[in-house]
């Protein structure tokens, strides 16, 4: 009787840290989402004033102003949706690149304090999301392997934590936006 009760205790306590490993490793995967999910509003904010310090010498660029609004809208539509956020992020990077390469055509635009204090800022900005995904990214690997392995993976099912998603950027879309590339993919 007394090795049964002594098993049980010791399967509660073994059970007890896994639940603890798993609550601390989701926890570091939410903080991580509230980085990413930090800096990408701190870049949306800055793309209004971007698109109207650009606007004002540039007008006749109203389709591209259009389309930066849109996907805009669609980013921040998106929510938590890891991979809806994803996919929204980088739609709407392509417009953002072909923005800024339309200072190029515009040397009082380029020459603008406004313009390059702007830009200099979405520059930041893209290296503290490209940080924090990597953080988010590194918290979802512990917290998955911590979930597909034995014998967490029993407690993890019995309590049902779950997978998460990857944040993840196509390749073409993660470098910060620059002048040069903006007129490539134009």
């Amino acid at each position: 009787m007394t090795v049964l009760v002594f098993m049980v205790v010791i399967i509660a306590i073994v059970v007890g840290v896994i639940y603890n490993m798993l609550v601390r490793k989701r926890q570091l995967v939410s903080n991580g989402w509230s980085d990413i999910d930090v800096q990408l509003k701190r870049r949306s904010d800055l793309i209004p004033q971007l698109v109207s310090t650009v606007q004002g010498y540039a007008a006749h660029e109203r389709t591209l102003f259009e389309e930066i609004a849109q996907k805009r809208s669609a980013a921040q539509a998106a929510g938590d949706d890891t991979k809806a956020r994803a996919a929204a992020e980088t739609a709407l990077a392509r417009p953002v690149g072909k923005l800024i390469a339309v200072a190029e055509d515009y040397p009082e635009l380029k020459a603008s304090d406004q313009f390059l204090e702007l830009q200099t800022q979405l520059v930041e900005t893209e290296d503290k999301i490209e940080m924090a995904r990597r953080f988010y990214n590194g918290a979802v690997r512990e917290l998955n392997t911590l979930i597909e392995s034995v014998p967490s993976n029993l407690v993890a099912d019995a309590l049902s934590f779950t997978k998460r998603d990857y944040f993840e950027i196509e390749e073409s879309s993660r470098a910060t936006p620059s002048i040069a590339e903006g007129i490539k993919s134009s």
